[in-house]
């Protein structure tokens, strides 16, 4: 999915979510991340995405790692988080631990 709204959202010019990366310290990657998609590799481009930028966006894990990740979310700038997922156990803990 990563891989998807780096190179794929957007035109190739003008992408929000390439850029957005890019100021999370990713530009390199994502740059590669988006050259892979738009010629069509998306497999390449999947396996181009750094797992260290997954892992600083998202909120996976054991459950103890999930919130000791989001203690650090709350107090950052971030005001939304959105949550995707098939695992009501997992959707169940991201809810208690917000409160």
């Amino acid at each position: 999915m990563l891989a998807f709204y780096i190179g794929g959202m957007g035109a190739a010019a003008k992408n929000f979510h390439l850029n957005l990366i890019a100021r999370l310290g990713f530009e390199a990657e994502a740059r590669r991340v988006q050259e892979l998609f738009l010629e069509g590799k998306r497999a390449e481009a999947a396996a181009a995405v750094p797992d260290r930028l997954a892992d600083e966006i998202s909120l996976a894990g054991s459950p103890a790692r999930i919130r000791d990740r989001l203690a650090a979310w709350k107090a950052s700038p971030v005001t939304t988080l959105i949550a995707g997922t098939r695992d009501a156990a997992a959707l169940r803990l991201l809810a208690e631990a917000v409160l």
